[in-house]
């Protein structure tokens, strides 16, 4: 039995269909039980808990072999992390409680670096459970292919792909989340001891200007990467409903100036199979 956090999000979406193609039993955790009859009805057993209740994440993890711990996304956080601080806590209490057999946990490309940015959340999360008497996997994916999302109306309406990664012509590891799910799949049916980082991007590194040609030809128009002026985002960020944009600037410039990559090399780094014209196609799909 593995269960799964975040089950219905991509990336655990994702993960748990794996686990289910290869004949493996999935417990799918979640805060609504409505939203989880899809996953019943396929056959996965069902938990109800809130990522900051110890004691029903507990009982969520009793008699599992794996966990798949996916932090709940914040990108508009309090000053110093108190939501992603109060989903630790309760993680690491529940963990030790249930003491699985194995433990992988959605990171991020870049959870090494020690400037302050919104992807601190989840350097944080690796402090806290890394010292977990259990096996542990860090899952460090690239950007997500996925967030593109943002730029199909852009793109489909004014022929514009809005660059905040820059300059434009800098490749960049991205990765889908399929990949990302299949891939948290993979290492919940290996068997390791100790504390492992796993890092993981595409097939291929993909620049602002490939982007905007990928998606010219899946919509059959032009389309031109624009580079966004950095002394606007701030502005841009808070009209989009931020209270604070400053951790969000922070990771695009930790992207940038390049202090946010991967901590291994290039040969250490797992590569997915998704390609980014697969993922525009089904993202301009809809």
């Amino acid at each position: 039995m593995h269960a799964i956090t975040g089950i219905t999000g991509k990336v655990g979406g994702a993960a748990a269909r794996a686990l289910l193609a290869s004949g493996h039993k999935v417990r799918a955790v979640v805060r609504d039980a409505d939203k989880a009859r899809p996953w019943a009805a396929l056959g996965c057993e069902v938990a109800v808990a809130e990522m900051e209740d110890a004691d029903a994440l507990a009982r969520a993890f009793a008699d599992c072999t794996g966990v798949f711990v996916l932090p709940p996304p914040c990108f508009d956080p309090l000053p110093g992390f108190p939501e992603a601080r109060a989903v630790i806590a309760a993680v690491r209490q529940a963990l030790e409680a249930a003491r699985p057999a194995r433990v992988v946990c959605l990171s991020t490309v870049g959870a090494q670096a020690t400037q302050p940015n919104l992807l601190s959340q989840r350097s944080l999360m690796e402090e806290g459970l890394s010292p977990l008497p259990l096996p542990l996997a860090l899952l460090r994916p690239a950007w997500f292919l996925d967030n593109l999302a943002w730029d199909v109306a852009p793109a489909r309406e004014r022929g514009v792909l809005p660059g905040f990664l820059q300059p434009l012509e800098r490749p960049v590891p991205m990765v889908s989340t399929l990949d990302v799910g299949r891939v948290a799949a993979e290492l919940l049916q290996e068997d390791w001891q100790g504390r492992r980082v796993v890092e993981l991007e595409g097939p291929a590194r993909v620049t602002q200007h490939e982007i905007a040609a990928t998606f010219a030809r899946v919509l059959g128009r032009p389309v031109q990467a624009e580079a966004v002026p950095r002394q606007t985002w701030g502005a841009l960020f808070r009209e989009q409903g931020m209270r604070d944009p400053v951790p969000r600037i922070q990771m695009l410039d930790g992207f940038n100036e390049g202090w946010i990559a991967f901590e291994g090399d290039a040969a250490s780094v797992r590569k997915g199979r998704v390609t980014l014209e697969e993922v525009i196609r089904q993202l301009v799909a809809g």
